[in-house]
């Protein structure tokens, strides 16, 4: 047999698992250069025996290379049980037989060429909705609460966990009421005027909300374990559908925006949510209104949170300087693009996104060269019960009012209590699934060059990711729900 051949059947018993018969080489010399080619021809295609799934209930990604070639394309896209899907196995032949199979060698030729990369899958993968099972669990512990009065009341036994679920979230709502209360309980100390004066010109005159330097940024501040409970109290889970490489930069779009975006801040301003190992090498910051950062103490807390300010100059800096390359390389922003008009729209159970005539992020994307990354919510609008506009359209006029006027929200709401599940400011104990979608390449345009036709194609194709992912998981984290998803300005 000519060591070719060899070479071939040699390899195939290898992948099956079998042991392979040297004794078919003439010589020694033979035996040793075909065991030689064999290996280097393994190493180069990459394909290697399959190892033993491990049990993980993660799920996998998908490969997104924005330079590969369409015609080229490998299924990359992950097992639902979160494995990585491997090479397609070959086809086995008899011992001492030559393959003749075409196709299985052009595939081979493919994956040894570092050239021709795998483009993203078109469709999404699958997902499960661990949440959900863990909050049905919840609900029927409220439907058997003690009643009185028309109010269910938490009994004594909840865990200790549980509790400090709910410490951790009461925490971070009163986080700006306690941050100017304690302001003003120092300064009813004349002995600390010397130190706060200071501090109040620091808060006036810094940049490090826009500066894009992320130096009050503490991994450890977001490491920490209360965020973890925060996460848990909902539950709260961050879902990755494909990968996204520390080579490229990136704009997050959260939707919707919910009364208080409790989704966002556990999925991109903490650990809570695991972002930091379902997208290795990635850093991102949460974007928040100019004005909270001049509230003492209160700014200092979001900043050591890594959130940044939503102005075009805090956006530029953070993607344009630092990173892997000193150019912003590796570095996100996550804009809730509704706004606080998207607030008022925020109903339980539906899912309205003003999203028709929002296309300054499309446009910061091309200034600065971002991929734009699609990012939908399920539960988020759930969370609250909120006034309907419809039913109280007076109401709704002033809201709209104190918009336009001072560019924040009045929403009258109302949720459950710290030891009650009817009455209260607290948000509901629902599941919260963050889906993060496949990413849009964006090329670099300067503000002369940026052509309208090119916007209006990206925010379109942005729009279409966001409905084919609500297409995708609505069954899966919203069963049940009738009403479609709506775009409106």
């Amino acid at each position: 047999m000519p060591p070719d051949n060899l070479l071939l059947t040699t390899r195939q018993q290898h992948l099956d698992g079998t042991l392979t018969p040297v004794s078919l080489a003439s010589s020694t010399q033979e035996k040793r250069a075909c065991i030689v080619r064999w290996a280097d021809l393994a190493e180069s295609s990459g394909d290697i025996a399959e190892k033993d799934a491990d049990d993980i209930s993660t799920v996998g990604s998908a490969t997104y290379d924005p330079t590969a070639d369409a015609a080229t394309a490998l299924d990359t896209s992950p097992l639902q049980d979160g494995r990585a899907r491997q090479a397609p196995k070959p086809k086995t032949t008899t011992l001492g037989s030559p393959i003749h199979d075409a196709s299985l060698l052009k595939k081979r030729s493919a994956m040894a060429d570092p050239r021709k990369k795998a483009r993203p899958p078109t469709e999404y993968p699958p997902l499960t909705n661990a949440a959900g099972r863990e909050a049905a669990a919840r609900e029927r512990e409220r439907i058997r609460a003690y009643r009185a009065g028309g109010i269910r009341f938490a009994p004594w036994n909840i865990p200790y966990r549980r509790r400090l679920q709910t410490l951790a979230v009461l925490t971070h709502c009163l986080s700006i009421a306690a941050t100017v209360s304690c302001f003003f309980f120092l300064c009813a100390n004349p002995l600390l005027w010397p130190f706060l004066i200071p501090y109040l010109l620091h808060m006036l005159l810094s940049k490090s909300a826009t500066d894009g330097r992320l130096r009050a940024r503490s991994e450890r501040f977001r490491r920490l374990p209360i965020w973890n409970f925060f996460g848990d109290y909902f539950p709260a889970r961050l879902h990755k559908t494909h990968d996204l490489p520390p080579t490229r930069k990136y704009i997050f779009g959260y939707h919707p925006h919910g009364i208080i975006s409790h989704g966002a801040f556990a999925a991109f301003a903490t650990e809570a949510l695991g972002f930091s190992e379902k997208f290795p090498g990635i850093t991102n910051s949460l974007l928040t209104l100019d004005s909270n950062f001049r509230i003492p103490i209160y700014r200092d807390y979001i900043l050591a949170l890594g959130i940044q300010s939503v102005s075009k100059e805090s956006i530029t800096a953070i993607l344009t300087q630092g990173g892997a390359n000193g150019e912003g390389m590796g570095r996100a922003v996550t804009i809730v693009v509704g706004g606080a008009r998207e607030s008022l729209e925020a109903q339980p159970g539906t899912m309205h996104l003003v999203l028709a005539q929002r296309k300054g992020f499309v446009k910061m994307a091309m200034r600065t060269g971002a991929d734009l990354v699609p990012v939908l919510a399920f539960g988020e609008n759930d969370l609250y019960d909120q006034v309907s506009p419809k039913r109280h359209p007076l109401l709704h006029r002033l809201q709209m009012w104190v918009l336009r006027t001072l560019k924040f929200t009045l929403p009258f709401l109302h949720g459950r209590g710290i030891f009650n599940y009817d009455v209260g400011l607290m948000p509901y104990r629902k599941p919260m699934n963050v889906v993060v979608g496949r990413p849009i390449q964006v090329r670099m345009a300067s503000e002369e060059r940026m052509e309208a036709a090119e916007v209006e194609r990206l925010h379109a194709e942005y729009v279409g990711e966001l409905e084919r992912m609500w297409e995708k998981y609505r069954d899966v984290f919203a069963p049940g729900r009738e009403e479609e998803m709506q775009i409106i300005k």
